[in-house]
């Protein structure tokens, strides 16, 4: 047959395959003698969906580069095809997109001129998803009911061979405000397993303040003022979920919005705060006017030789040479004493520099640690006026020498912190208290680091000291109000963090919490905004409080799991603490409570997804909780396992970016996921028995016996799929297998295609 023949055979078939259904909203069925072959959503999964189930067409890779000018998306997608057997393929591709969109683009490597692909509107694309559904009865196939499609062919896949498509759509975003947003619809599924990279370039008018992923840890490149590069990092190219990108237009200096997730079971919901920075510095600001003083400690003792000292000394020459003229600095050297370059901070000259090089160049490893007395030396120096007070102290060791009390040193950064200096800690190897560390940090409004047996102390010092660079608001606080700026008592709670952070070049602040109400509620953030006093003030209803930003609720769960969890940990710094303790306990049931909800599960919850977990017995989850806290969390306090829990705790206490596998590190620093929870939007399944179980079912004590029982593909699934759609919770009826879910306060069973 001809490449002409072929092309009319084609559209002769795709005549066939999208004449319109017999009746609107009705599933058009398709007999068994014309299945579908080889239907492309590349969102949805990595093989083609076909009706005889052969897989002949496999997507092995798709890359996106978004280009973002002001409020309008040109996103081009090329999506990477092998066809695996022995004879030409012909390929369908379906591709979900926003309303709105228009293609402007679409080729393929093929031979034989050009292409045409079109928008399909959303009544079209409805009919198009039955007879999908109908013929190939792929569960999968549902997750993007409610989306408008760009159809198209792709002929041929050579046997054996590789196609590349290539699709460009355009389309409005949606504003909020000053929040420009982008989304690209993706599955939820965890058993998506093709590799997603994604580039957004934005270009604005005015001033671009920050930009934020609820769905992808990202780079941010700032090209200038007005222009912004972003990258998914490469660890994050296998999540799934869709891509979700934010920014937010410069104001009058501190910028924030909000997103917001409405509960009726905490009385009003859950936000979302999000604000920037200035893009530059303000012309009427000294650039100097926030000024800073930083004060190295560095541990000397005897398991410091060889690389750790030699690096250690590296990174504190590093960090002067980085300061500007006019801050000021001091160096605390300590092994069984202490020692200092100065009595107190110095300001930085090349007459200092050199005296601190000379200084520190001398040091050699030697003795004991005395951390007690090494880090009240540093707290109560002189201070340096007017300028941001930071430590950076560095230990590779337990406290041997003077007081060794893990509770009296930690005290120190609160009670002998007189000029609330920020201390961040870098704890070197694992034999040393990481809990501590931790504490110490997070009491002074800074942060821990740990630099495991390989790594480059002077790379992880030099890294974070850049990221204090350029003060721009410390000492921030937050108080809410109401819109006539009266005290708004009860209209907030469990805001995290408690405290805020001080905010350099290129920070973002992500503030968590809960609303009670739907009345504006004012935030107001002060501090020493370059060099002055400042407030500033965001008003916010909550009319636009959407079950869409499921997200918002569960980045609150993982904060507020991670928070309990650190609490437990540090009552561990008492050897004589127990879990058995009542308020240890209450924690623990809240932590097994959150985590059970929401899907979100830790190295101690883990537990939860086994197959056979009673997930009703309630005090036996508890137990089961507090066994693994108590021996993990409160009684590892040193090695490489005290070590991996830190850093576990200090990225969920951080959390800015969805964790839809579950991710976390064991005791031998190994990364583990887990399969059998399943995160959809704001709900989350339970694989138990073959099948997924809603979390709100999945704990009662007595079986669940459906209010209902809809059969896959049936006119009452479809419109049960659409009315999930509407809150983007369809996704649930991709799991694969049975699904139990609760549905207008009812349990309803999915069963799951009898050819599944």
């Amino acid at each position: 047959m001809n490449v002409l023949a072929k092309r009319l055979a084609f559209v002769l078939a795709i005549s066939i395959l999208f004449r319109p259904a017999a009746a609107p909203g009705r599933i058009q069925h398709i007999p068994p003698e014309q299945p579908e072959l080889n239907v492309i959503i590349p969102q949805s999964r990595a093989m083609a969906f076909t009706a005889e189930k052969t897989h002949a067409v496999e997507i092995t890779g798709v890359e996106v580069l978004i280009d973002i000018l002001e409020s309008t998306a040109v996103t081009t997608i090329e999506i990477r095809l092998h066809n695996g057997t022995g004879r030409r393929q012909e390929a369908k591709l379906v591709f979900p997109v926003p309303a709105g969109a228009v293609i402007r683009g679409f080729t393929y490597d093929g031979p034989g001129g050009p292409v045409t692909a079109e928008v399909l509107p959303l009544e079209e694309a409805r009919r198009i998803y039955d007879r999908l559904v109908a013929s190939i009865r792929d569960p999968a196939l549902v997750e993007f009911v409610g989306y408008n499609l760009i159809r198209s062919s792709v002929f041929p896949i050579e046997p054996g061979g590789d196609q590349k498509l290539r699709l460009t759509y355009e389309h409005i975003l949606d504003i909020d405000g000053n929040r420009i947003d982008y989304a690209l619809p993706r599955t939820e599924s965890l058993s998506y397993s093709v590799p997603w990279k994604f580039t957004a370039n934005i270009t604005a008018k005015h001033p671009i303040s920050t930009v934020y992923s609820s769905s992808h840890e990202i780079n941010v490149n700032r090209i200038s003022e007005t222009r912004l590069s972003v990258t998914v990092v490469e660890a994050a190219v296998m999540e799934p979920g869709p891509f979700r990108l934010s920014y937010l237009l410069q104001e009058n200096g501190v910028t924030a919005s909000m997103f917001a997730y409405p509960d009726a079971a905490v009385g009003g919901g859950y936000f979302l705060l999000l604000a920037g920075l200035p893009a530059a510095v303000p012309q009427n600001a000294d650039a100097a006017a926030i000024k800073r003083e930083v004060t190295l400690v560095i541990d000397r003792s005897g398991s410091m030789r060889n690389d750790k000292i030699e690096q250690a000394k590296e990174a504190a020459l590093q960090v002067i040479a980085g300061l500007r003229e006019g801050e000021a600095f001091n160096v605390i050297i300590y092994s069984n004493t202490v020692e200092r370059f100065s009595r107190e901070p110095v300001i930085k000259t090349s007459r200092t520099e050199q005296a601190a090089r000379r200084y520190v160049e001398t040091v050699t490893a030697t003795g004991g640690t005395n951390i007690y007395d090494a880090l009240l030396a540093a707290l109560t120096q002189a201070p340096s006026e007017g300028m941001l007070p930071i430590i950076l102290f560095l230990t590779d060791g337990l406290p041997t020498i003077g007081r060794t009390s893990e509770t009296a040193i930690r005290r120190l950064a609160t009670e002998s912190n007189p000029y609330s200096r920020r201390v961040f800690t870098f704890g070197v190897g694992v034999d040393l208290n990481a809990p501590l560390l931790e504490k110490i940090a997070a009491d002074s409004r800074a942060r821990a680091e740990f630099i495991l047996p390989g790594e480059d102390v002077e790379v992880k010092v030099g890294r974070l000291f850049k990221c204090l660079s350029g003060p721009v608001l410390s000492d921030p606080e937050l108080t809410v109000s109401a819109k006539d700026g009266q005290a708004a008592a009860g209209r907030t709670r469990d805001i995290i963090p408690s405290t805020l952070p001080d905010l350099f070049e290129g920070d973002q602040l992500v503030l968590l919490g809960q609303y009670v109400g739907p009345e504006p509620v004012t935030f107001n953030v002060s501090g020493n905004y370059f060099g002055r006093e400042r407030t500033f003030r965001f008003t916010f209803d909550f009319d636009k409080a959407s079950e869409k930003n499921g997200f918002v609720a569960r980045l609150w769960a993982g904060r507020k799991i991670a928070e309990m969890i650190d609490a437990v940990r540090q009552a561990g710094a008492d050897a004589a603490a127990s879990v058995d303790d009542p308020k240890l306990r209450e924690l623990i049931s809240e932590i097994v409570r959150l985590s059970t909800e929401f899907g979100i599960l830790t190295e101690y919850t883990a537990f939860l997804a086994k197959e056979g977990t009673e997930l009703a017995d309630s005090e036996e989850l508890s137990h089961r909780a507090a066994e693994a806290l108590e021996s993990s969390a409160m009684r590892k306090r040193s090695g490489l396992g005290a070590v991996s829990q830190s850093r576990n705790l200090i990225r969920q206490k951080e959390q800015k970016v969805l964790n839809a596998r579950n991710y976390y590190l064991d005791a031998a620093m190994k990364p583990v996921s887990i399969q059998a929870v399943q995160q959809i939007n704001d709900r989350a399944y339970y694989r138990r028995g073959g099948r997924w179980v809603d979390s709100r079912l999945v704990n009662q004590r007595t079986e669940v016996k459906p209010a209902r029982v809809i059969e896959f593909g049936s006119e009452e699934f479809m419109k049960l799929v659409r009315r999930l759609a509407g809150k983007n919770r369809q996704g649930c009826v991709a799991l694969g297998g049975d699904v139990l879910l609760l549905f207008d306060g009812e349990p309803v069973l999915i069963k799951a295609p009898k050819n599944d």
